[in-house]
C-alpha cells in the first residue's frame, strides 16, 4: 500500500473519532442532561484547556524522544479508554473531569497527524502543499461519516456517542504503531536546554511577523468551537421548541444538515494549493475570517422553513472558513520553520488557535447564549469575527513569493 493510502487512513481515523461526538455532544448535554450553555460552553472549552499545553508537551516528547507515530498511538489509546469511562456517567462533575482528561490526550493528536504526514510525504519525496491536502480531505470525510453513523444509529442524543468514538480510537491506536517511523532529533552537548527539551518552537515568537501571525490565530481559534458547541443545540432546541419548526427536517435530523459543513470542506481542502500559490497566506487568511463572518450572520437570520436556504449556505461556507484558516496556517508553519521543530512547532498552531483561542471562545460563548439568547447572539459572534479580519488586513504584513510554493 502507498504511503498517500496509509496516510489516508490515519487522517479518516482521526476525524472520525472527533465527528462521532463533537458536534451531537451539545445537543445531549442540553436536551438529554439538561445542562445550561454555560456547562455546555465549559465541555467545550476542555479543548482549549488541553491544547494550552498538551500539543507542546507531546510534541516536544515527539521531537526529541518517542517517535510521532508511536506517540499518535499512545495518546489515542489512552483518550479512547477516557471517553469509555465518560460515557457511564451522567452528572456534571465526572463526566466533565472524563472528557477533560480525555481530550487532553485526543487534542495533541492532530498536531501529531499532521507532523506524521509530513514527515512521511517528505521522506518519500513528495511535495507536502500539493500532496497534503488531498489526503487530508479524508479525514473530513471520516469526520462526516461517523456523524452520520451515530444519527442512523439514534445515538446523537445519547452517551452511546461516544462508544462510538472510543472504537475508532481504539483502531487508529493500533494503526498507529504501523506507519512509517519519524526521526526524532537527540540533542547535543553544544545545545542550550531550551534546545535540548525541544522548546525552540517558542522561539518563532521573537519573529514579529510570526509572533503577529500566532497571535491572530488564537482570535480566530475563538471562533473554532462556538458551531460546534451551539449549531446542534440551536437547531434541535430552539427551532425545536417552536411549533412551525420542531418537525422540519433541519430539527428533526440536525446532525445531517450540519453534516454539509464537513461536506463543504472536503471541496475546499482541494482548493488550498491553488489559493496558497495564486494568493498567499495572507489574503486565504482574509477569506477565511470573512467566512466566519458570514458562517454566524446566516445562522442568526435563517430558520428551518423558509429560511433553510440560509442554513444550507452557512454549512456550506464552513468549509472556506475552516479550512482556509485551519490547514492552511499549518501548512504555513510547516514551510516556514525549520524541520527540526516540526511537531513542536505544529504543537504550538495548536496551543494558538484550539488552546488559547478555543477556550476563551467557548466560555464566552456560553456566557453569551445565556444572556442574549438566540438568534441574537449569532450576531454578536459575526461582529467579533469582523473586528478580527479588520484587524489581520492592517496589521499582518507579508509578501507573497509564488516560487515558494511547488504545486
Amino acid at each position: 500500500m502507498s504511503i498517500k493510502h496509509r496516510l489516508i487512513i490515519m487522517n479518516f481515523l482521526q476525524y472520525a473519532i472527533w465527528g462521532s461526538w463533537l458536534i451531537s455532544f451539545g445537543g445531549y448535554l442540553s436536551g438529554t442532561l439538561g445542562f445550561t450553555g454555560r456547562e455546555i460552553g465549559s465541555f467545550y472549552a476542555t479543548m482549549g484547556i488541553a491544547s494550552l499545553f498538551m500539543p507542546a508537551i507531546v510534541g516536544i516528547i515527539a521531537d526529541r524522544w518517542i517517535p510521532a507515530q508511536k506517540m499518535l498511538g499512545i495518546s489515542h489509546l489512552i483518550s479512547a479508554v477516557l471517553l469509555i469511562m465518560a460515557a457511564q456517567e451522567t452528572t456534571y462533575t465526572p463526566l466533565y473531569t472524563y472528557v477533560l482528561l480525555s481530550v487532553f490526550f485526543y487534542m495533541p493528536t492532530i498536531a501529531l497527524s499532521n507532523s506524521v504526514a509530513y514527515a512521511s510525504l517528505a521522506k518519500s519525496g513528495l511535495d507536502t502543499v500539493k500532496h497534503f491536502p488531498p489526503i487530508r480531505v479524508w479525514g473530513t470525510v471520516g469526520f462526516v461519516i461517523s456523524m452520520n453513523l451515530v444519527e442512523f444509529l439514534g445515538y446523537t442524543s445519547t452517551y452511546k456517542q461516544l462508544y462510538v468514538a472510543a472504537t475508532f480510537g481504539l483502531i487508529l491506536a493500533v494503526y498507529s504503531f504501523t506507519l512509517p517511523n519519524c526521526e526524532t532529533v537527540k540533542p547535543s552537548e553544544q545545545q542550550s536546554w531550551v534546545e535540548a527539551f525541544g522548546l525552540k518552537a517558542f522561539s518563532l515568537f521573537k519573529q514579529k511577523r510570526m509572533a503577529i501571525f500566532f497571535i491572530f490565530c488564537m482570535l480566530l481559534g475563538v471562533s473554532l468551537q462556538i458551531t460546534n458547541a451551539f449549531a446542534n443545540d440551536y437547531l434541535t432546541q430552539h427551532f425545536g421548541g417552536i411549533a412551525a419548526y420542531k418537525d422540519t427536517f433541519g430539527v428533526t435530523h440536525a446532525n445531517t444538515l450540519i453534516s454539509l459543513s464537513q461536506v463543504s470542506e472536503t471541496l475546499c481542502i482541494l482548493l488550498i494549493p491553488f489559493f496558497l500559490k495564486r494568493f498567499g497566506i495572507k489574503n486565504v487568511m482574509l477569506i477565511s475570517m470573512f467566512a466566519w463572518v458570514l458562517r454566524f450572520g446566516l445562522l442568526g437570520t435563517g430558520n428551518p422553513g423558509e429560511g433553510v436556504w440560509m442554513l444550507v449556505l452557512s454549512m456550506l461556507v464552513y468549509g472556506v472558513a475552516f479550512d482556509f484558516f485551519n490547514i492552511s496556517g499549518s501548512l504555513f508553519i510547516d514551510n516556514e520553520t525549520d524541520h527540526s521543530i516540526r511537531s513542536s512547532a505544529q504543537g504550538l498552531f495548536m496551543i494558538m488557535t484550539n488552546g488559547f483561542g478555543a477556550f476563551l471562545g467557548s466560555y464566552a460563548a456560553g456566557a453569551v447564549v445565556d444572556y442574549i439568547g438566540w438568534p441574537n447572539s449569532w450576531f454578536v459572534f459575526a461582529a467579533y469575527a469582523l473586528v478580527v479580519t479588520v484587524l489581520f488586513a492592517m496589521f499582518f504584513k507579508y509578501k507573497h513569493n509564488p516560487e515558494k510554493i511547488k504545486i
